[in-house]
Parts: structure tokens; C-alpha cells; sequence
């Protein structure tokens, strides 16, 4: 009888596919499970103050609730110990005396149950934290802030009068907080890396193309605004002890000596590149120092650049590359891409590409594989490898997620469920959801020893509860097309599987809400399965169809 219960329940299951499909326009709306790369998603949707820690199915493991007039800041990190290390804003801040897209004014530590363990706060008329922040291994963390300079200052250190049209220049600088001691231990302002050809009676005068080190106070994205940079990420890099930088309003990335101590960084010398607080590399776009022309830019208003982790393969090694979200690189569509600096870390240099610092080109380019104007955001966005080499893309503005392998097949896609800061109900279309970031985190992070992961609802309303075993159960298994036998079915303790080789062949076992519950390598026909509850779910063996079973006690 349990038998028969069975098979007619997946008979209704698939046959009712193509009407459940059509009723989902937010949360998950795609996933192939034995091809996507198992975890767990870190997001932080603008308009509203809670971060949130999402399965592959969209469902909500940990949340971090906080004020109703606190917004993003805008970043959000998952702490190996985990904690939560966030960036918020104060709703409404658009007044304040600094302001721009990206503000933020507190930095938080918080505990997985959200209990605050330590508090910075920056925003006056002189400073304002913006944008994003990075964790360090001794447990301080670096923001990026703007401070205020004066139409005088300003025009003393060489900016033309006619780029002043805000009544300020904010110039970007970078701080390292310490918790411990409740202070600011170090400091880098780009103010102290000035040069221009503008005026030769003001500071910083000199020939811009022999001097890429330094930075135009000239240059400018659009127009004289305020927020002259725009940095909009940074991160750090232990083995080099270096900084990077965003500098969407440059085009450009840029690399900063962290090792240069307090009076170093002020100038151009000392530090382990020898060359102060001055730029130790930069690339995108040789025309902000004035060499090459259009046809030698390479990044477009980027955000989320970060340094490749090393367990991604050989290619990409810990130090060498950088990922970027490359959010104008075609005509109205973005991309993600990879590109490696040339480092000579015995001689403390980066290599040149002709006059000018490579790479000559990408890496890797990734757009939408099926139309790239489906990915397509202007600001905001991230772009992550994951360990098994796919990639995870987020459009920022349309809060649109998806996860490609590198043979450009989509297997899992996600969609903000946001209108205008509410959450909606499933079925309703989403709008105004921009988010500023996603990641995702593996299974074995140490982050989630011994927490409950329990999942506990959605981020959208009324939400399709079964649409995700749905999409399970109806996996296009063509790429593994030999098919084995599984019994008993259902089962309690074991299953067996009789299949036509007996190589030792990797499996996972995923539960009905998508997630990688127990993983191995199949050395023999019975596979242990005594752990796991009572449910629906799916084993995947390399080169073998999905096979679906029930255990049931």
C-alpha cells in the first residue's frame, strides 16, 4: 500500500508541473540541484532592515531582524564563528550633510541569535562610512568613508573651480576599526595622492601619464558632483597585505599597501611595495591617467571586486586574481569577469602590458546565457565562483539571481520578493527590490556548527510550498542518462542500488526543499540512510538519472 501511495503521489507531483510552474514569479524559479553547488544565501534587500540567511529553495534558515528605520549600509558578512558583521543606514539620512547612494553611518557585530556585540558609528558634517566593509583576520575591520572638503581646499590642491558644483568635494578614504581597543588604527586618504595638470600656482601639479601612481583630482565620472569616487567595495588580501578598492567613478581597480604604517601612508615611500599610501596597481581604464583611449577600457562603473578565494582550481590562485561585476560592459546588459595582475612578489612589483599595467584582457566573461540583457544593472550587484566552478550572479537593481555553470546552463534562479520595500505574495510581480549583494555560503561553513537550520518559511507571502520538490522531481537528467535500480522504496535504514558498474561513484542525497543532506561515495550497493528522517528525497550519483525514494519508519 505504501507502495502504490507513492507512485501515485509522484504521478501527481509531475503531472501537476506545468500548472505550479506558472504560478511562480518570486523566491526560486528555477533549480537543478545535481548541478547546482549546494549552500546556503546571505542577503540584504534595500528597503528594509533585515539580512537574511535563505536555503536553496528559498527558505528562511536565520534571520537578523532590526529597527524599522534602519536600511542597508549596505553590506553583510558571515563570520566563520557565526556572527554577523553588518553595514546599516538610518532611513530617511538623505538630508544629512553628506549623502550620497551607498551611505551608511553604523557598523554592527552581531551574534547568529542577533544579539549586538559591538557597535561603530560614523556620520557628521566631516565623515560619513559608505558602502561596504571588510573583515580582517586579527578581527578589525576596514571601511570605506567619505570626508568633507571645502571649494577652497579643494581648489588649493589643483580641482578646477568648474568642477565644484555641489559646494564640496568628498574624496574617499579608507579606516581599519579595532573593537577591541574602540579605535581607529590606521588610515589611507586619497587627498594624500593627489596630482593635476590643471593649474601650476596649486599643489600637486605635474604630468599625469608619468605618474599613474597618483590620482587626478581632475578626473571626473559625469559631471562636478560631491561624491568625486564613488569606492563602492573593498577587500583584503592577507598574503600581500594589500587593499582593494572599487572606484566605479575611475573605472578602475585599485590596490593599496596595507604594511605602510601611520606616517608612511601619507606619502610615497616605505611599506612592503615601497611606494607609501601612493596606488600600487590599478587597471580598467588607462584613460584616468591619461594613456590610451576608449578602446582600452576594460570596466564599467564595476562593483564587488574581491580577490578569487584559493579553492577555486590552479588557474585562479589566492593572490593573483580578481573578480569584478562589470555592471556597463555592453550595451544595456552587465557581466561578470575574472582577469589576473601580473604580481613579481620578489621584486614587490606588478607587471605592465606596454605602458600600461595588465592584463590586456580578461580571464573570463559571463553574461546571461540566454538573453544578456536579462542581467543587466546599472549599480549595485555581485558576481561569486563557487567551489565547484560555477558562478553566481545577482542584478542588483532587478534583485534577479541565477547560478550558471561554465557550460552556460542555468540551474537555479531567485528573485527578490520586494515591491516598492513590502514583501508580496507569491504570484505577484516584483518591483523596486534593488539588493545590493548575494552570497552563498557552503554546508560544511564553519558558521554553521551545531545552529539550527531548520527552515522556517519565506521571504514572499503566501508562499508555493511544494514548488521546489517540484522542480526536483522534474530535473532534466539527460546529461546523466544510465539508469540504475534503487529498492526498497520506501525505506527506513539502507537503500540498495543495483547499477551496471561498480566504480567507487560520488553521491548526494537531497531533501525535498533542495537541500544536500548527506553526501559519499557509493563503493558498494547498500548506502546507509539511518540518519535521516522521514520525507521525500532524491539521490544523485555521478553518470546515473536522479532517483527519488521515501524513507518512512
Amino acid at each position: 500500500m505504501l507502495r502504490i501511495c507513492f507512485l501515485i503521489t509522484s504521478f501527481l507531483l509531475i503531472s501537476s508541473v506545468q500548472i505550479t510552474f506558472a504560478q511562480n514569479t518570486v523566491g526560486v524559479i528555477s533549480y537543478k540541484p545535481e548541478l547546482s553547488y549546494p549552500g546556503y544565501n546571505l542577503v540584504f534587500p534595500h528597503g528594509q532592515g533585515t539580512v537574511w540567511l535563505l536555503d536553496a529553495c528559498g527558505e528562511v534558515v536565520n534571520r537578523w531582524d532590526d529597527a524599522l528605520n534602519r536600511v542597508p549600509g549596505n553590506s553583510a558578512y558571515l563570520l566563520e564563528n557565526g556572527d554577523l558583521l553588518v553595514a546599516y543606514n538610518r532611513r530617511g539620512s538623505n538630508n544629512d550633510p553628506i549623502w550620497a547612494g551607498g551611505a551608511g553611518q553604523y557598523v554592527e557585530l552581531k551574534s547568529w541569535d542577533n544579539d549586538l556585540i559591538w557597535k561603530f558609528e560614523l556620520n557628521d558634517s566631516l565623515d560619513r562610512i559608505h558602502h561596504d566593509i571588510a573583515p580582517m583576520p586579527n578581527g578589525n575591520v576596514l571601511m570605506i568613508a567619505w570626508e568633507n572638503k571645502t571649494p577652497e581646499e579643494s581648489i588649493e590642491n589643483g580641482r578646477d573651480p568648474a568642477l565644484i558644483t555641489e559646494g564640496a568635494v568628498w574624496p574617499d578614504y579608507v579606516l581599519e576599526y579595532d573593537p577591541v581597543l574602540d579605535s581607529i588604527v590606521w588610515e589611507w586618504h586619497a587627498w594624500d595622492h593627489l596630482i593635476q595638470d590643471f593649474d601650476f600656482t596649486k599643489l600637486n601639479y605635474g604630468n599625469i601619464s608619468t605618474h599613474p601612481e597618483l590620482i587626478n583630482i581632475n578626473h571626473i565620472y559625469s559631471s562636478g558632483q560631491a561624491d568625486w569616487m564613488h569606492t563602492n567595495a573593498i577587500d583584503y588580501n592577507p598574503e600581500l597585505d594589500l587593499i582593494m578598492l572599487s572606484v566605479p567613478h575611475f573605472d578602475e581597480v585599485w590596490f593599496i599597501d596595507h604594511s605602510a604604517n601611520p606616517d608612511e601612508v601619507k606619502g610615497h615611500t616605505g611599506g612592503y611595495w615601497g611606494k607609501g599610501g601612493d596606488l600600487v596597481y590599478r587597471w580598467g581604464n588607462p584613460r584616468a591617467y591619461h594613456r590610451g583611449d576608449s578602446s582600452d577600457q576594460k570596466l564599467f562603473f564595476t562593483h564587488h571586486t574581491h580577490w578569487v578565494e584559493d579553492f577555486i582550481s590552479e588557474d585562479y590562485p589566492y593572490y593573483g586574481s580578481v573578480a569584478v561585476f562589470n555592471n556597463r560592459y555592453g550595451n544595456n546588459f552587465s557581466a561578470g569577469n575574472i582577469f589576473t595582475p601580473v604580481v613579481d612578489t620578489v621584486n614587490r612589483t606588478f607587471g605592465f602590458h606596454g605602458d600600461d599595467f595588465g592584463p590586456a584582457d580578461f580571464d573570463v566573461t559571463v553574461v546571461h546565457p540566454e538573453d544578456p540583457q536579462k542581467m543587466n544593472s546599472s549599480g549595485l550587484s555581485s558576481f561569486q565562483i563557487l567551489p565547484n566552478d560555477n558562478y553566481l550572479l545577482l542584478s542588483g537593481q532587478s534583485g534577479y539571481a541565477f547560478e550558471v555553470t561554465p557550460d552556460n546552463e542555468i540551474v537555479w534562479e531567485y528573485i527578490v520578493p520586494i515591491k516598492n520595500g513590502a514583501f508580496i505574495s507569491q504570484g505577484e510581480i516584483a518591483a523596486n527590490n534593488s539588493t545590493f549583494r548575494m552570497k552563498r555560503y557552503p554546508l560544511d561553513y564553519s558558521a554553521f556548527d551545531g545552529k539550527d537550520l531548520t527552515p522556517n518559511g519565506y521571504m514572499e507571502l503566501n508562499p508555493d510550498t511544494a514548488y521546489c520538490n517540484l522542480l526536483i522531481s522534474a530535473t532534466d537528467n539527460s546529461t546523466n542518462n544510465v539508469e540504475a535500480l534503487l529498492y526498497p522504496n520506501p525505506a527506513a535504514n539502507s537503500i540498495f542500488i543495483e547499477r551496471s558498474t561498480s566504480d567507487n561513484t560520488p553521491y548526494r542525497i537531497i531533501n525535498a526543499v533542495g537541500v544536500a543532506v548527506a553526501t559519499g561515495v557509493a563503493d558498494k550497493p547498500e548506502i546507509q540512510i539511518s540518519d535521516l528522517p522521514n520525507g521525500h528525497y532524491t539521490i544523485i550519483m555521478d553518470g546515473y538519472k536522479a532517483m527519488r525514494f521515501v524513507i518512512i519508519k
